[in-house]
């Protein structure tokens, strides 16, 4: 694979990478089909794992995710082998139900999900009808690892929404069903294949993760990103206030614990969100995220770049990752 670097223009920021054509088929034959996910999420880094994994040590003590959506990371870095144990927390505590369902009762919820799945398909008024029942369910109070798992696998784009009683009100998907269980049931027993014996789980306010994190540890963060993060958002049930996150940072700083960051980014020469202190000493990287839906909707073709701050332990890993083509000063 020929690869070729472009440095930025401030040399405190390394601007990396664009993957051209043959990278970026590596990456993805590497990755994928190797690595399962349990259902669709939408700001899963899942396709970007390969990138980020670059910058994480090969082998560590203890991978903690504070904000773990699905657990997308957590899952390829057990793939990988890399971490003997991990911490697993989201402040949405359903999905944690959820992952700690898959994870340690694979079978019984194969099955549960098995039953609402097929239900829609003889529902007396029709499958969209279904999973507004289902919908109505969970938002009466009936949060079953089950009926989480079916309302993120048959809504649009996987997509979690809440409105401001916090009840889930995203809508259904009307093109398909939501992944069938013989897909599905494949994932989650890998899933648990990989991480059960090895993972805690947890649904508290990241800051009581970090002071629990220990040396040795390697912290993986993707907060809701900046413009939803001071405010709450439907896709959250609770915002981060930069301040507030940029400051508890500090915690880990002297602490000595590694981290990563997945925060703010830029598409179509345009940048959003701040930049986190000088003060945190961190290595700002720019990963290709691909290109934008929403401005192929527009009938543009901007690339999305997303940005990966490295705790300053880590910067030395830099040196270590190949270099490739970076795109980034022509995006911007």
């Amino acid at each position: 694979m020929q690869n070729v670097f472009i440095s930025g223009k401030d040399p405190d920021i390394l601007f990396i990478s664009f993957v051209i054509l043959q990278g970026k088929e590596y990456l993805r034959n590497t990755m994928n089909g190797r690595v399962p996910h349990i259902v669709q999420y939408q700001g899963s880094k899942r396709i970007l794992a390969p990138q980020i994994l670059q910058y994480m040590p090969r082998r560590f003590k203890r991978l903690v995710e504070p904000f773990s959506g699905m657990a997308a990371i957590s899952i390829a870095v057990a793939a990988e082998g890399r971490a003997e144990t991990y911490r697993i927390n989201d402040l949405n505590k359903q999905i944690i139900d959820l992952l700690e369902c898959a994870v340690n009762s694979p079978e019984d919820l194969i099955t549960r999900y098995s039953d609402i799945w097929n239900e829609q398909f003889s529902f007396p008024t029709g499958h969209l009808e279904h999973y507004y029942h289902i919908r109505e369910r969970y938002n009466d109070g009936e949060h079953s690892p089950e009926i989480m798992l079916y309302l993120l696998a048959r809504c649009v784009k996987g997509a979690v929404r809440y409105g401001r009683s916090g009840n889930f009100n995203q809508s259904p998907d009307k093109r398909r069903n939501g992944t069938s269980p013989r897909n599905l049931s494949k994932n989650v027993r890998q899933v648990s294949m990989l991480l059960k014996g090895h993972v805690a789980f947890s649904a508290v306010d990241y800051i009581e993760i970090f002071h629990a994190a220990e040396p040795g540890d390697l912290v993986y963060m993707d907060p809701p990103y900046q413009g939803v993060s001071d405010a709450k958002d439907s896709r959250y049930l609770a915002g981060v206030s930069f301040d507030e996150f940029a400051g508890a940072l500090e915690i880990l700083n002297r602490k000595g614990i590694d981290y990563i960051v997945s925060y703010d980014g830029a598409c179509g020469g345009q940048s959003y969100g701040k930049e986190l202190p000088e003060r945190l000493n961190c290595k700002k990287i720019m990963l290709n995220a691909g290109v934008s839906s929403q401005s192929t909707l527009l009938g543009r073709r901007d690339t999305t770049f997303e940005a990966l701050y490295l705790s300053e332990g880590l910067t030395p890993i830099i040196q270590d990752v190949p270099q490739q083509i970076s795109m980034w000063e022509q995006a911007v």
